[in-house]
């Protein structure tokens, strides 16, 4: 492609420069995806936009009612925030166990304080994305450190993450209901930034090449080039796995709202804490009224938040030609025909100004060398002597760590306690390979199939969201009574409640990997007779292969932490157990048994990041290497 002639440098001082600025334009807007690629009208990517034209009377008497709508909505969402925001603040009292009101006639307010914890979860898991996969991205040392974290903090199950917030914030927030919708938040966080954020991480370090001579050539700051120039880049799948991600959310609501600790039990106004109570007492008319519920918040996110965002995020696609058809959604097309949001954006353009002057202090862009990193270096003995003193820093952080953490187990059980979780770690397992070979076979053609042709996006988008999304403890009733029908042992249908909180993984970004193909790329194919096999080898595998790995290494993530809700199933006072990591690491929660329950996590990690290095390391090197578009 031709890039645009670089501009002498920047002007420290536009305003006072009649000189024209060739960024001026970019600064308006995304970035588009290629230097050459045409001028979209903004609500069908790939069809050249129109000159507007002045705005009639009629017009804007026509589109009257659609700003009332707008704002009609927008005041009821900041109405229902501060009244529900006020609810949080009561006090409880922590010496007696939570009782849940089962009455159906309070699932409406539950279902309202789940969805404001789920939202705050996904705004904390967005600024954490960014700048945890940023740092990744740029940095060569902390990439050595973060991204091995990032692998470990993964695999810790959510029940690990809750002990220690439940404790630390009500520490925090003595007496206060703060101290559990911030641990309940927290957990739901845990559930959703890990595959958000290799991603972005994703995204960032497979930067294409012409993206990042056109920013150097423009002279972008660091500020500038993250808004207009990665971002943009990596909006397709970070929305696709942020849906994803939210849906994980979902998965472990029962487990965020109904939590127990040390042999105490706290509960929270919420679906799922309302399922929990629903479930545990064997009542199945309230589970159905509680699955219910849960359909109806599925859908209706999907349709008024996820598929107005997986509709707008299209603008974003890195190719020439027009799509042959593209994504809709009415409550996009209503946002896009209301005033508001333009008036709302000329009120906030001097908020983003003043911004991006303050971004320049983040210094300017001199682009990227191999994965993602600065492409200047400095003198090679001074950056040796600084790669020794921070690996002898971290290493020693870490050594540290493994110390006392082998004290505490020495003086409370002796290290041999880590021999039963490694042994059962082994069944489990067996049963996440299962699971992942399964659902690669399975899931990928079809995410393909979905992901080429919008019609079938819009039509399976809300039925794999709620698919996925579905809790997997909401189905206990019905999996304990199959087990038992049947016979069947819980250890193989394990497998099927794992997959229940894993497999979507694998289909979401197969969805999201086939949608980034270019149409251009896909066209040529097909003036080109490459069908079956061929178009396999040649098009689709290359294309998405970057994202099966981000969903393989996020999947088998989430087959372990479902593995603690799935080897374990309780409805009424029938219990099935199966032989598993999982099973003991929820009996130790359960308990109150700290040493075993981190003999547990523990063990849980090493084998996780231990497949991480093995197998799905490898494949994002080579999907880095070889197949970035």
């Amino acid at each position: 492609m031709t890039l645009p002639k670089p501009a002498p440098g920047p002007n420290p001082d536009p305003a006072r420069d009649p000189t024209p600025d060739p960024t001026a334009v970019l600064t308006r807007g995304p970035l588009p995806a290629s230097a050459s690629r045409t001028t979209h009208h903004p609500g069908h990517p790939g069809r050249p936009a129109r000159p507007r034209r002045p705005a009639r009377p009629g017009h804007l008497g026509r589109g009257l009612w659609v700003d009332v709508v707008v704002a009609a909505a927008v005041l009821v969402l900041l109405y229902a925030g501060l009244r529900l925001g006020r609810d949080t603040t009561v006090r409880f009292a922590t010496a007696r166990d939570a009782v849940v009101d089962t009455d159906p006639a309070r699932l409406p307010y539950d279902a309202a304080r789940t969805l404001l914890r789920m939202f705050a979860a996904l705004a904390v898991s967005i600024v954490f994305t960014f700048g945890y996969a940023y740092a990744a991205a740029r940095s060569r040392r902390l990439e050595r450190v973060l991204i091995p974290a990032l692998d470990i903090l993964q695999s810790v199950p959510v029940l690990a993450f809750l002990t220690v917030a439940v404790t630390g914030f009500l520490a925090l927030f003595p007496g206060s209901m703060v101290g559990l919708e911030c641990a309940a938040v927290f957990a739901i966080f845990t559930s959703q930034a890990w595959n958000m954020t290799f991603a972005f991480y994703h995204a960032l370090v497979s930067l294409p090449p012409e993206l990042d001579e056109l920013s150097r050539s423009f002279g972008f700051g660091r500020w500038m080039r993250f808004w207009k120039v990665e971002l943009p880049s990596g909006m397709i799948g970070l929305v696709w796995n942020g849906m994803l991600s939210f849906g994980g959310g979902w998965f472990f609501l029962v487990a965020s709202e109904a939590i127990s600790v040390d042999d105490q039990r706290y509960a929270l106004p919420g679906v799922g804490s309302y399922a929990g109570a629903a479930i545990a007492a064997g009542d199945l008319g309230r589970v159905g009224w509680a699955i219910a519920t849960m359909v109806v918040l599925v859908v209706g996110v999907n349709f008024l938040f996820w598929r107005p965002l997986t509709a707008w995020a299209e603008r974003f696609r890195n190719e020439q030609s027009e799509a042959a058809s593209v994504q809709r959604s009415v409550v996009l097309d209503l946002l896009r025909r209301s005033h508001l949001p333009a008036l709302l954006g000329r009120a906030l353009h001097p908020v983003g100004q003043a911004l991006n002057r303050a971004g320049r202090l983040f210094g300017t862009d001199h682009g990227t060398r191999h994965h993602g990193h600065p492409a200047h270096a400095g003198h090679p003995a001074r950056q040796r002597t600084g790669d020794i003193v921070f690996a002898v820093v971290a290493g020693g952080i870490v050594l540290w760590g493994l110390v006392d953490l082998g004290r505490y187990l020495t003086d409370r059980t002796g290290l041999g306690v880590f021999g039963e979780p490694l042994l059962l770690g082994l069944a489990t397992l067996a049963r996440v390979v299962v699971l992942l070979v399964v659902a690669t076979v399975v899931w990928v053609p079809i995410g393909v199939k979905i992901g080429f042709s919008p019609r079938l996006t819009r039509i399976a988008q809300p039925v794999v969201q709620v698919l996925a999304s579905f809790p997997a403890n909401f189905l206990f009733p019905l999996a304990v009574w199959l087990l038992l029908r049947t016979g069947l042992s819980i250890d193989v249908g394990g497998i099927l409640l794992m997959a229940l909180g894993a497999q979507w993984y694998v289909l979401f970004n197969a969805i999201a990997g086939a949608m980034a193909i270019p149409t251009d790329l896909r066209e040529a194919m097909d003036d080109l007779g490459v069908r079956g096999r061929q178009r396999w080898r040649r098009l689709i595998i290359p294309g998405v292969f970057p994202a099966y790995v981000t969903g393989g290494i996020t999947a088998s993530g989430g087959a372990w932490n479902a593995s603690i809700v799935s080897e374990v199933v309780t409805f009424g006072g029938t219990t099935l157990t199966a032989t598993g990591l999982g099973a003991y690491i929820a009996r130790a929660t359960e308990r109150g048994d700290h040493p075993h329950l981190l003999a547990g996590v523990a063990v849980m990690s090493l084998y996780v990041v231990a497949l991480n290095r093995l197998l799905w390391r490898r494949l994002y090197r080579l999907a880095e290497r070889r197949y970035s578009l």
